[in-house]
């Protein structure tokens, strides 16, 4: 299946490694130049706002997902293509969830692991079968898929987990995962 809008999950906030906004750059202009519509956040600051404006750098489209709780909290985007207010978070993981072919997840906060954890506890209960892409950018999520890998270990995940997360350290291996 191709690839036509992919949900982007990462920080509102940029981090303390410059390298890290430079990487979702990178991902914004690959989507344009890809022709695959960018769903994210909605946000216009840290990586939500790098990831948005390299899509739209490029020409791509965008749609911004956001609750009417975080507009001014998360600096709304004012350039997207598209921008929905929800009146929850709930609405608005719903949303993204289903606006999204798949899923790429880059650095991030809580709000960030809340949003991996939900599409990870939803395909292994078969609300959905997409794909999630882990982008663990020098090395950013190694603890993560460590605690990930000791739960399988210790018999606590259910065999689906192990094929539907897809852990990348360079775009050419997330492009991988979609061809």
């Amino acid at each position: 299946m191709k690839i036509k809008s992919l949900t982007v999950f990462c920080g509102s906030k940029s981090g303390n490694n410059p390298s890290f906004l430079k990487a979702a750059t990178h991902l914004g202009n690959l989507l344009a130049q890809e022709n695959i519509e960018l769903v994210y956040g909605g946000g216009n600051k840290g990586l939500m706002g790098a990831v948005a404006n390299g899509c739209l750098d490029n020409g791509g489209s965008v749609i911004g997902i956001m609750p009417k709780l975080l507009l001014e909290w998360e600096a709304q985007h004012k350039g997207l293509t598209e921008l929905i207010v929800t009146e929850t978070m709930h609405e608005r993981k719903l949303l993204l969830y289903e606006k999204g072919d798949a899923a790429i997840v880059l650095p991030g906060g809580l709000g960030t692991f809340d949003e991996l954890f939900e599409m990870l506890v939803w395909n292994n209960l078969s609300i959905h079968d997409k794909k999630i892409v882990l982008y663990n950018f020098e090395g950013f999520y190694d603890p993560l898929v460590a605690m990930i890998n000791r739960m399988e270990e210790e018999d606590f995940l259910y065999e689906r987990s192990r094929y539907r997360l897809h852990v990348c350290t360079t775009l050419e291996e997330i492009k991988a995962v979609f061809s």
